[in-house]
Protein backbone atom coordinates (compact mmCIF):
# COMPACT_ATOMS: atom_id res chain seq x y z
CA UNK A 1 0.00 0.00 0.00
CA UNK A 2 2.53 2.29 0.78
CA UNK A 3 4.38 1.27 -2.62
CA UNK A 4 1.24 2.60 -4.53
CA UNK A 5 0.81 5.91 -2.64
CA UNK A 6 4.17 6.85 -3.42
CA UNK A 7 4.05 6.31 -6.67
CA UNK A 8 0.77 7.80 -6.99
CA UNK A 9 1.63 10.93 -4.95
CA UNK A 10 5.45 11.64 -5.66
CA UNK A 11 5.27 13.26 -8.89
CA UNK A 12 2.93 15.60 -7.88
CA UNK A 13 5.09 16.66 -4.73
CA UNK A 14 7.61 17.42 -6.88
CA UNK A 15 5.71 20.41 -8.91
CA UNK A 16 4.60 21.42 -5.42
CA UNK A 17 8.42 22.23 -4.30
CA UNK A 18 8.94 23.25 -8.09
CA UNK A 19 6.45 25.80 -7.74
CA UNK A 20 6.98 26.61 -4.28
CA UNK A 21 10.75 27.70 -4.89
CA UNK A 22 9.80 30.01 -7.72
CA UNK A 23 7.89 32.16 -5.13
CA UNK A 24 10.98 34.10 -4.45
CA UNK A 25 9.91 37.02 -2.48
CA UNK A 26 7.91 36.07 0.61
CA UNK A 27 7.56 31.98 0.88
CA UNK A 28 3.67 30.65 2.15
CA UNK A 29 2.75 29.20 5.35
CA UNK A 30 3.51 25.59 4.80
CA UNK A 31 0.58 24.85 7.29
CA UNK A 32 -1.96 27.14 5.34
CA UNK A 33 -0.26 24.86 2.13
CA UNK A 34 -0.91 21.10 3.53
CA UNK A 35 -4.38 22.35 4.31
CA UNK A 36 -4.52 23.62 0.43
CA UNK A 37 -3.22 20.09 -0.58
CA UNK A 38 -5.58 17.85 1.84
CA UNK A 39 -8.84 19.99 1.26
CA UNK A 40 -7.66 20.21 -2.75
CA UNK A 41 -7.79 15.84 -2.51
CA UNK A 42 -11.20 15.60 -0.72
CA UNK A 43 -12.58 17.30 -3.33
CA UNK A 44 -12.17 14.16 -5.54
CA UNK A 45 -14.86 12.82 -3.31
CA UNK A 46 -17.04 15.37 -4.29
CA UNK A 47 -16.01 15.60 -8.01
CA UNK A 48 -17.10 11.86 -8.43
CA UNK A 49 -20.21 12.04 -6.87
CA UNK A 50 -21.15 14.93 -9.17
CA UNK A 51 -19.84 13.69 -12.25
CA UNK A 52 -21.41 10.76 -11.65
CA UNK A 53 -24.70 12.96 -11.20
CA UNK A 54 -24.54 14.89 -14.26
CA UNK A 55 -23.24 11.38 -16.55
CA UNK A 56 -26.28 10.25 -15.69
CA UNK A 57 -28.41 12.79 -16.48
CA UNK A 58 -26.52 13.39 -19.92
CA UNK A 59 -27.21 9.66 -20.84
CA UNK A 60 -30.67 10.29 -22.06
CA UNK A 61 -28.71 12.41 -24.65
CA UNK A 62 -26.95 9.53 -25.69
CA UNK A 63 -27.86 8.97 -29.45
CA UNK A 64 -29.51 11.93 -29.82
CA UNK A 65 -26.86 14.55 -30.35
CA UNK A 66 -23.70 13.75 -32.05
CA UNK A 67 -20.84 12.00 -30.42
CA UNK A 68 -18.89 15.10 -31.26
CA UNK A 69 -21.15 17.45 -28.39
CA UNK A 70 -21.89 14.70 -26.58
CA UNK A 71 -18.65 14.32 -25.36
CA UNK A 72 -17.89 18.38 -25.08
CA UNK A 73 -20.63 18.43 -23.05
CA UNK A 74 -19.57 15.77 -20.68
CA UNK A 75 -15.83 16.79 -20.53
CA UNK A 76 -16.45 20.21 -20.37
CA UNK A 77 -19.56 21.08 -18.59
CA UNK A 78 -19.42 17.94 -16.36
CA UNK A 79 -15.95 16.63 -15.55
CA UNK A 80 -13.68 19.88 -16.11
CA UNK A 81 -16.48 22.26 -14.82
CA UNK A 82 -16.76 20.27 -11.31
CA UNK A 83 -13.48 19.55 -10.82
CA UNK A 84 -11.80 22.60 -11.52
CA UNK A 85 -15.15 24.22 -9.64
CA UNK A 86 -13.79 22.38 -5.92
CA UNK A 87 -10.60 22.94 -6.50
CA UNK A 88 -11.14 26.96 -7.24
CA UNK A 89 -13.93 26.55 -4.09
CA UNK A 90 -11.28 25.22 -1.59
CA UNK A 91 -8.68 27.80 -3.13
CA UNK A 92 -11.01 31.08 -3.01
CA UNK A 93 -12.30 29.73 0.94
CA UNK A 94 -8.86 28.74 2.15
CA UNK A 95 -7.05 32.25 1.11
CA UNK A 96 -9.07 34.95 -0.41
CA UNK A 97 -9.06 36.99 3.60
CA UNK A 98 -6.02 34.77 4.37
CA UNK A 99 -3.12 37.63 5.18
CA UNK A 100 -0.53 35.66 3.57
CA UNK A 101 -2.21 35.98 0.37
CA UNK A 102 -0.25 39.35 0.03
CA UNK A 103 1.59 38.83 -3.43
CA UNK A 104 0.18 38.20 -6.99
CA UNK A 105 2.79 35.13 -7.03
CA UNK A 106 0.80 33.44 -3.84
CA UNK A 107 -1.91 32.68 -5.68
CA UNK A 108 -0.13 30.74 -8.02
CA UNK A 109 1.43 28.67 -5.58
CA UNK A 110 -2.52 28.21 -3.70
CA UNK A 111 -3.92 26.90 -7.34
CA UNK A 112 -1.10 24.68 -7.92
CA UNK A 113 -0.65 23.56 -4.21
CA UNK A 114 -4.98 22.60 -4.20
CA UNK A 115 -4.81 21.13 -7.90
CA UNK A 116 -1.92 18.91 -7.51
CA UNK A 117 -3.90 17.71 -3.89
CA UNK A 118 -6.41 16.83 -6.27
CA UNK A 119 -4.34 15.30 -8.74
CA UNK A 120 -2.30 12.91 -6.10
CA UNK A 121 -5.40 11.71 -5.09
CA UNK A 122 -7.16 11.24 -7.99
CA UNK A 123 -3.86 9.37 -8.91
CA UNK A 124 -4.36 7.12 -5.85
CA UNK A 125 -7.12 6.21 -6.94
CA UNK A 126 -6.52 5.31 -10.50
CA UNK A 127 -3.34 3.58 -9.30
CA UNK A 128 -5.58 1.09 -6.90
CA UNK A 129 -7.74 0.20 -9.32
CA UNK A 130 -5.99 -0.09 -12.33
CA UNK A 131 -2.56 -0.95 -11.01
CA UNK A 132 0.56 0.49 -10.80
CA UNK A 133 1.62 0.31 -14.73
CA UNK A 134 -0.72 3.30 -15.29
CA UNK A 135 1.23 5.70 -12.94
CA UNK A 136 4.45 6.34 -15.75
CA UNK A 137 1.82 7.78 -18.17
CA UNK A 138 -0.16 9.46 -15.71
CA UNK A 139 3.01 11.33 -14.32
CA UNK A 140 3.65 13.29 -17.76
CA UNK A 141 -0.02 13.38 -18.52
CA UNK A 142 -2.58 14.08 -15.93
CA UNK A 143 -0.92 15.16 -12.98
CA UNK A 144 0.96 17.76 -15.16
CA UNK A 145 -2.54 18.65 -16.72
CA UNK A 146 -3.45 19.52 -13.36
CA UNK A 147 -0.60 21.72 -11.88
CA UNK A 148 -0.87 23.77 -14.96
CA UNK A 149 -5.08 24.73 -14.92
CA UNK A 150 -3.53 25.30 -10.98
CA UNK A 151 -1.50 27.74 -12.32
CA UNK A 152 -3.34 29.60 -14.56
CA UNK A 153 -6.29 29.55 -12.14
CA UNK A 154 -4.00 30.69 -9.44
CA UNK A 155 -2.05 33.33 -12.02
CA UNK A 156 -5.49 35.12 -12.60
CA UNK A 157 -6.90 34.68 -9.03
CA UNK A 158 -3.80 37.16 -8.10
CA UNK A 159 -4.29 39.29 -10.65
CA UNK A 160 -7.98 39.32 -9.18
CA UNK A 161 -6.45 39.75 -5.35
CA UNK A 162 -4.68 43.13 -7.11
CA UNK A 163 -7.16 44.24 -8.57
CA UNK A 164 -9.60 44.29 -5.71
CA UNK A 165 -6.88 45.88 -3.70
CA UNK A 166 -6.21 48.13 -5.71
CA UNK A 167 -9.79 49.60 -5.43
CA UNK A 168 -11.05 48.09 -9.61
CA UNK A 169 -14.03 46.10 -8.56
CA UNK A 170 -14.76 45.33 -12.42
CA UNK A 171 -11.64 44.39 -13.45
CA UNK A 172 -11.25 42.23 -10.03
CA UNK A 173 -14.59 40.81 -10.91
CA UNK A 174 -13.25 40.27 -14.63
CA UNK A 175 -9.86 38.08 -13.54
CA UNK A 176 -11.61 36.36 -11.04
CA UNK A 177 -13.67 34.82 -13.82
CA UNK A 178 -10.77 34.21 -15.79
CA UNK A 179 -9.27 32.10 -12.75
CA UNK A 180 -12.30 29.42 -13.12
CA UNK A 181 -12.98 29.74 -16.98
CA UNK A 182 -9.37 29.32 -18.16
CA UNK A 183 -8.57 26.22 -16.04
CA UNK A 184 -12.18 24.34 -17.34
CA UNK A 185 -11.40 25.04 -21.38
CA UNK A 186 -7.44 23.64 -21.02
CA UNK A 187 -8.85 20.61 -18.40
CA UNK A 188 -11.83 20.34 -21.06
CA UNK A 189 -9.75 20.47 -24.25
CA UNK A 190 -7.48 17.79 -22.51
CA UNK A 191 -10.17 15.40 -22.24
CA UNK A 192 -12.19 16.21 -25.09
CA UNK A 193 -8.92 14.80 -26.88
CA UNK A 194 -8.33 12.16 -24.70
CA UNK A 195 -12.11 10.65 -25.20
CA UNK A 196 -12.08 11.33 -28.79
CA UNK A 197 -9.05 9.33 -29.73
CA UNK A 198 -11.06 6.55 -28.45
CA UNK A 199 -13.04 5.97 -30.62
CA UNK A 200 -12.62 4.39 -34.02
CA UNK A 201 -11.67 6.91 -36.23
CA UNK A 202 -10.21 8.50 -32.94
CA UNK A 203 -6.38 8.38 -34.69
CA UNK A 204 -6.13 12.56 -35.87
CA UNK A 205 -7.48 13.54 -31.87
CA UNK A 206 -4.71 11.13 -30.58
CA UNK A 207 -2.08 13.25 -32.50
CA UNK A 208 -3.75 16.44 -31.84
CA UNK A 209 -3.75 15.24 -27.81
CA UNK A 210 0.44 14.67 -27.74
CA UNK A 211 0.98 18.06 -30.08
CA UNK A 212 -1.60 19.90 -27.31
CA UNK A 213 0.30 18.01 -23.88
CA UNK A 214 3.47 19.13 -25.15
CA UNK A 215 2.65 22.71 -25.97
CA UNK A 216 0.95 23.22 -22.92
CA UNK A 217 3.90 21.73 -20.88
CA UNK A 218 5.96 24.40 -22.68
CA UNK A 219 3.66 27.54 -22.50
CA UNK A 220 2.86 26.94 -18.64
CA UNK A 221 6.79 26.20 -17.87
CA UNK A 222 7.80 29.59 -19.96
CA UNK A 223 4.26 31.18 -17.78
CA UNK A 224 5.31 30.22 -14.41
CA UNK A 225 8.84 31.58 -14.78
CA UNK A 226 7.72 34.75 -15.84
CA UNK A 227 4.99 35.40 -13.49
CA UNK A 228 7.92 34.59 -11.01
CA UNK A 229 9.56 37.64 -12.09
CA UNK A 230 7.30 39.83 -12.41
CA UNK A 231 6.18 39.69 -9.00
CA UNK A 232 4.26 42.17 -6.81
CA UNK A 233 2.61 43.16 -3.67
CA UNK A 234 -1.13 42.99 -3.93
Amino acid sequence: MTHIVAIAVVPALLLIFYIYSLDKIEKEPTKLLVKLFFLGGLTTVSAMILELLGDALLKSAEGVIPTALYLAIDNFLIVALVEEGGKHFVMKHMTWKNEAFNYRFDGVVYGATASLGFAAFENILYVLNYGDSLAPTRAVTAIPLHCIAGVFMGHYYGQAKYMKDSGNEKKASYYMTLSLVVPILIHGLYDFLITSSQNPDGEMYGLVFLVYIIGLDIVAFCKVRRYSKEDTAV
